[in-house]
């Protein structure tokens, strides 16, 4: 197993962080779990994450394990696979293909698969229908296997286009809330000038899945190009996440993520320590 220097002896067992459930997307330690998977958990054990969010769905696999044999893998380390990113691409899915994506995330024994992206050249009108009425069907056959299947934003959604807002105007009033939650990026979010607890106030119930990202400073609101230079550590930038918190129970949510899109530019783990010591002494009120 794969060294990390100083912070190879940081416990969530001994730091009391495990009991809070945090989760993490495993899309912010992208680079080091295509070099060590078992390693890289580890870690991720070991700093206090409970929860797992999946990015590595290809081919009936799981950053190259078998659906089983990778849930032993993450059970064994004492965390548990909550989510997963797997995308349906404008183009469509077959009934098929869809169908085999649910069986395998099935197996692994997750709750959630989220369509995490849409290409920039689908970002219009017609392909936004187009793509919801696939995911509505996706959405059916992930639940008739047991699984609830969601939408993960970006800022791009809240560009008004036409006279409508994306995200307000088509994908939620379009996307059956019965079969497509909402995993709701509180970074892109707020970078696209939008107040999530508003949101929450909106459409209470609706987002069951938070990712909890943080913006350095609050220049250049709203902002829809992808860019997220300004992105740092959750508690160290100017989302008031406690505001957030406090609203949880509004928005519906069963399970909150610690993402960074940047790798914690360059150190992934100790910012992602960073982020889930804020979380558990800062922000979630001690029990």
């Amino acid at each position: 197993m794969a060294a990390f220097g100083s912070l190879a002896c940081t416990s969530g067992a001994t730091s009391g962080t495990k009991k809070y459930g945090v989760g993490i997307q495993l899309y912010t330690i992208r680079d080091a779990m295509a070099t060590d998977v078992p390693g890289s958990l580890q870690k991720v054990s070991d700093l206090g994450y409970k929860k797992l969010e999946l990015a590595d769905y290809a081919n009936g696999k799981f950053y190259g394990y078998a659906p089983k044999e990778f849930k032993k893998l993450v059970n064994d380390m004492g965390m548990e696979i909550v989510s997963s990113h797997a995308g349906v691409e404008a183009t469509g899915i077959t009934k098929e293909n869809a169908q085999k994506m649910a069986d395998d995330h099935a197996e692994l024994g997750v709750e959630y698969v989220v369509q995490p992206w849409v290409n920039d050249e689908d970002r219009n009108i017609e392909s936004y229908k187009k793509m919801i009425a696939a995911w509505n069907e996706v959405g059916l056959i992930m639940k008739n296997a047991g699984i609830q299947f969601g939408y993960h934003n970006h800022n791009f959604e809240f560009k008004p286009m036409n006279g409508v807002v994306p995200y307000y105007d088509i994908f939620m009033p379009e996307m059956d809330e019965n079969l497509i939650t909402m995993e709701l990026d509180l970074y892109w979010a707020t970078k696209a000038g939008e107040d999530p607890v508003e949101m929450f106030n909106k459409y209470p119930g609706r987002f069951q899945l938070l990712h909890f990202k943080d913006m350095a400073d609050n220049n250049n609101i709203p902002f829809y190009d992808v860019v997220k230079e300004d992105l740092t550590s959750v508690g160290e930038g100017m989302i008031d996440f406690k505001r957030i918190w406090e609203a949880r129970d509004v928005a519906g949510m069963k399970y909150m993520f610690v993402e960074d899109d940047n790798q914690g530019s360059g150190k992934p783990f100790e910012a992602i320590e960073t982020s889930i010591n804020n979380l558990t002494t800062e922000i979630i009120p001690k029990a």
